[in-house]
């Protein structure tokens, strides 16, 4: 909300600039037209504004999305919008807010936005984490208005807006989007009381619940993302070699350069784990080499280009083959993948889900001979002693965020029941760390985990992942042919367009 003025924002390594240089970089520039057409989404966003009215009538809700922050200095990372905000409004672009004022039963939405970079001021040069001729241009208030189908307004008339909202004890703020509102923009505006916090996280836990059942819309975004991470799991296979190391680094790259290709970026960072480093469920280097005869993890996704991502994990045999105990590990994840499945429709709760694939993976490891009791007692809450081996739940729900709606109340998520059109993951796993002298020699270093993302419809489920197959036998078949197909190259006129940004208007 700072206003620049005529003070150019650089870095100490540039030289100060004459003023005649400053005042000719005011004049002589055309406006370009700006792309109105309305995003795919508007005809949800109203409808999703209104389910937030209804559960905080007379409430004044402020949802943030967020600023731009620097990866190192004067090298900012790419912005990702708030997932409630974008839920909610449709746009992308950094440090915009909306506030729901109440009125008779429901609200007034506003969306409080950046003014396009001010050419006669200067400020489209002068401000290099800004100014458009840096950054490129945005919409204005108004081009936002036309897209979004909502009444905007710039910036800096959201202050006084905020500092008459300030004493009222029936606001409630989105908080950990945006440093200044969370600060109260100027000190004690809006101050973080215990009840102030507690009906701030409210407000984020009901964001989350709204979120979990998706519309239409969202369900073919989600489809969209998969379809892409699909493709970037065969361009992998396409490229590993059998008979000779493969760098995860490049395997990481291929799947980043579908990413881009084919959407928005990577839905989160890359799990790329070859041989003893399956096991590790949060590996993230991705700078070792999967070597011939190593079984090979990857946990990919992509963000389409609407901001929904997928969220898909499978193991591969690098040579064509899984060997028996590799082999023997995964065919215990995938019975407990399919136990998992055979449950899962409305009305399920995510506890009985949970409890049906860590049974069959508790059944599995006492077979292996890791378990040295009855399964009932490694199960038993007080004991748990399956979970060395196996460390994490069936899956989570899915959509904006690769841990979808994570600030719903328990008794909604965890301890709640599954409904029609919840996506979810379902990626039950074992881990058998090469350090663990309680496990075989033989099995030591072998980590699986299958990870499917699930829709749940009126009378049961269906795979949105189907196209990747998991059984062992079929997962050797479709690497095969994969590599009998041999790598693709796409050419340019292949890569898909932004859809959600129009042209630059320059």
């Amino acid at each position: 909300m700072a206003n620049i003025g005529r003070e150019e924002r650089s870095g100490g390594h540039d030289r100060a600039l004459p003023q005649r240089f400053l005042d000719f970089m005011t004049t002589g520039w055309r406006d370009g037209e700006a792309d109105l057409a309305p995003v795919p989404q508007v005809k949800h966003l109203a409808r999703r504004r209104d389910l937030l009215s209804a559960a905080f009538p007379g409430d004044t809700l402020v949802i943030p999305t967020g600023t731009i922050h620097s990866r190192t200095f004067g090298s900012p990372y790419p912005f990702r919008a708030g997932s409630d905000f974008l839920w909610l409004t449709g746009d992308q672009e950094p440090d915009s807010v909306l506030v729901m004022y109440p009125t008779a039963g429901t609200h007034d939405a506003v969306l409080y936005t950046r003014p396009r970079s001010n050419a006669e001021s200067g400020a489209q040069y002068l401000d290099r984490m800004d100014g458009e001729i840096w950054v490129g241009r945005r919409k204005s208030p108004e081009e936002k208005a036309a897209t979004l189908a909502i009444d905007t307004r710039p910036l800096h008339r959201l202050r006084p807006a905020l500092r008459a909202m300030a004493s009222s004890d029936r606001l409630r703020v989105l908080r950990g989007y945006d440093a200044g509102i969370d600060g109260g923009l100027d000190h004690g505006m809006l101050p973080v009381t215990p009840d102030n916090t507690g009906r701030d996280a409210m407000l984020a836990s009901v964001l989350s619940e709204l979120r979990m059942e998706k519309d239409e819309w969202e369900l073919a975004q989600i489809q969209d993302a998969v379809d892409a991470t699909v493709r970037g799991f065969e361009d992998v296979a396409r490229r590993l070699r059998p008979d000779a190391p493969t760098p995860e680094r490049y395997i990481e790259g291929v799947f980043s350069w579908r990413a881009r290709v084919d959407g928005n970026a990577l839905g989160y960072s890359s799990v790329v784990a070859g041989g003893p480093r399956s096991t590790i469920l949060h590996w993230a280097r991705n700078d070792g080499s999967v070597e011939p005869g190593q079984i090979l993890l990857m946990d990919m996704g992509i963000e389409n280009n609407n901001c929904y991502t997928a969220d898909v994990t499978r193991v591969l045999p690098v040579s064509g083959t899984f060997s028996p105990a590799q082999r023997d590990v995964y065919d215990i994840v995938h019975a407990s993948r399919n136990a998992g499945l055979a449950v899962l429709a409305p009305g399920a709760a995510f506890a009985e889900i949970h409890d049906v694939c860590m049974r069959v993976l508790a059944e599995g490891l006492r077979s292996l001979g890791l378990l040295k009791g009855s399964v009932d007692e490694a199960m038993d809450p007080s004991s748990l002693t399956y979970r060395r081996w196996s460390l994490h739940g069936f899956g989570h729900m899915l959509g904006l965020d690769v841990h979808d709606c994570g600030h719903a109340r328990p008794q909604t998520y965890g301890s709640g029941v599954l409904r029609e059109n919840h996506v979810l993951t379902m990626e039950p796993g074992l881990y058998l760390q090469p350090h663990d002298e309680l496990v075989p020699e033989e099995l030591r270093g072998i980590g699986v985990r299958i990870e499917d993302d699930v829709l749940v419809t009126a009378h049961g489920h269906r795979l949105l992942t189907e196209a990747l197959p998991t059984e062992s036998h079929e997962v050797e078949a479709w690497l095969a042919a994969q590599r009998e197909a041999g790598p693709r190259e796409p050419g340019i006129d292949d890569v898909r367009p932004a859809a959600h940004r129009g042209p630059t208007g320059y």
